[in-house]
Parts: structure tokens; C-alpha cells; sequence
């Protein structure tokens, strides 16, 4: 699973696909969410849309509804990003010991 990366947007497997493919309406956001399928900044796409409360789009593998209705769910949570990092970090040496 690897580390958290901070500078996560230009190693997204959407750096360098047309943006505006991730901001469709409807069922075509299933396909959207395709792209997210194994890129190696999914959590840190996802935290950062949850903690910044983005409103549009499909971001780590969520859409905006998916999303609105995780935070209704856990509104306890103040960040996602440490949340997430420290359940990567966490997975670590189970990785590593293989």
C-alpha cells in the first residue's frame, strides 16, 4: 500500500486524463469511478475531498453523493487525511513481512 503522499495530485492515474471526466452527471459516474480502480493516491484523492467538503466530481473513487453521505455517517471525524494515513501506515509491515 505504501506511505501517505502529501504532493498526491500528479500521481493520480487521472493526472493526465481530460479532467472534466470526472465531473459527469448521473450514471456516467460509474465510469468515471473506473479510473480510480488501483491508483496508487486513492486515500489521499479521498481525504482530501472529505475534509475540504469538495461538492462536484468523482474523487477517490467517490462520488458526490457517496461522499455526502460518508461524512453524514461519521460526522466525528475531523480528518480524514490522518485517519486515512495512519491506516496506511498501519498496513505497513504487514506488507512488508509478505
Amino acid at each position: 500500500m505504501g506511505r501517505w503522499v502529501d504532493d498526491w495530485a500528479q500521481l493520480g492515474r487521472c493526472a493526465t486524463d481530460d479532467p472534466d471526466a470526472l465531473f459527469v452527471p448521473g450514471k456516467d459516474q460509474r465510469t468515471a469511478k473506473l479510473v480510480c480502480r488501483g491508483c496508487p493516491v486513492v486515500a489521499e484523492c479521498l481525504a482530501d475531498a472529505l475534509d475540504n467538503r469538495t461538492e462536484f466530481g468523482v474523487w477517490g473513487g467517490m462520488t458526490e453523493r457517496e461522499r455526502r453521505a460518508l461524512l453524514r455517517r461519521h460526522p466525528d471525524v475531523d480528518s480524514w487525511k490522518s485517519l486515512f494515513a495512519q491506516a496506511k501506515e498501519a498496513e505497513l509491515p504487514a506488507v512488508a513481512a509478505g
